[in-house]
């Protein structure tokens, strides 16, 4: 890299508008997805201030990767769940989850 080249970068993000952190008390970062999840530990946090708000970029030196359980409900409970109740079919999903698959509990809850 050119000598200087951070200086020249941050003065042309200075006349763009951009305004760049780091943020320096980050732990940990946990992105989840539907089936995992990544952990990375005592990252390198930065947040640049954009026109529609932030955007964060992240680096780590090493990072844990669990899988999630997903469980999984027969499609005709969820639809008496989701009709019964008067909700959506993820918030069916998730009502059964928390009832273990109860199908009467998750309505009852939902009303």
């Amino acid at each position: 890299m050119m000598r200087g080249g951070n200086r020249k970068m941050r003065r042309q993000m200075d006349k763009m508008g951009l305004q760049m952190e780091e943020m320096s008390d980050v732990r940990e970062v946990i992105i989840r997805t539907n089936k995992n999840e990544i952990i990375l530990p005592e990252p390198a946090v930065s947040r640049l201030k954009i026109k529609e708000g932030y955007m964060y970029t992240v680096s780590a030196d090493t990072y844990e990767e669990k899988e999630l359980e997903v469980r999984t409900f027969p499609d005709e409970d969820i639809e008496i769940v989701s009709q019964r109740a008067g909700v959506s079919d993820e918030r069916a999903k998730e009502m059964l989850a928390e009832t273990d698959g109860d199908v009467i509990e998750a309505i009852v809850r939902l009303q």
